[in-house]
């Protein structure tokens, strides 16, 4: 018998194949800063920016000697841009000064530049590196985690002790990416689509709790 988070990975992964936006990226540093610069907003925004962003500051070499003032004027239409471009500068030059402008590939030394947590390293790692050590937890995936009952945790990093525990290893890399598709699609959270929903009878938010 299947438990509920594999019963929900089985049942999604092949509902939102395919139905994914994610984010344009050539290289790792690319990925770096097209990952830190969604936060609190969207992938299509996201790309709509980053075109002409990565012309003039193609590697962190031309992003580290860059005028924060100017990095504001390309990436003023993503949220939060004033603290993103400090982060993102910041970054780089420690990027240029520490690791030869290279991104580094530990949980440890990822969430010690600017800008970047645990859900952010968690994508780094998992896309760039295809090291797969953790299950980014944002917005949609926090939610959804309670509303199927997968975790009752406080804060995102409790949420992901329970996903991984509740979730087979064999699904981490595909969970953030199915679970925030699910969560933009069909589970939103004001009026989330509940009757095109393939895991309608495992939801708590319905008073309803699927079996282990």
């Amino acid at each position: 018998m299947p438990s509920r988070g594999e019963l929900i990975m089985e049942r999604l992964i092949p509902y939102h194949d395919g139905k994914f936006v994610g984010l344009n990226y050539e290289n790792v540093f690319h990925l770096t800063i097209a990952v830190i610069l969604s936060a609190q907003s969207t992938d299509v925004a996201v790309n709509k920016a980053t075109p002409a962003f990565f012309e003039r500051f193609p590697d962190a070499k031309a992003l580290a000697e860059a005028d924060v003032e100017e990095v504001k004027e390309y990436i003023k239409s993503i949220g939060l841009y004033n603290t993103k471009a400090r982060n993102i500068v910041a970054l780089s030059r420690i990027l240029v000064e520490k690791y030869g402008g290279m991104v580094p590939n530990t949980m440890e030394e990822l969430t010690a530049l600017p800008g970047i947590g645990r859900k952010t390293a968690n994508i780094i790692l998992s896309v760039g590196f295809d090291r797969t050590v953790g299950i980014a937890v944002d917005t949609h995936v926090f939610r959804i985690s309670h509303r199927t009952g997968l975790s009752q945790g406080k804060t995102p990093n409790a949420v992901e002790k329970d996903l991984l525990r509740e979730i087979p290893r064999k699904y981490w890399k595909y969970a953030n990416h199915i679970l925030v598709t699910h969560g933009r699609n069909i589970c939103t959270a004001r009026k989330p689509l509940c009757t095109q929903c393939p895991i309608e009878d495992l939801c708590e938010k319905n008073g309803v709790r699927g079996k282990d």
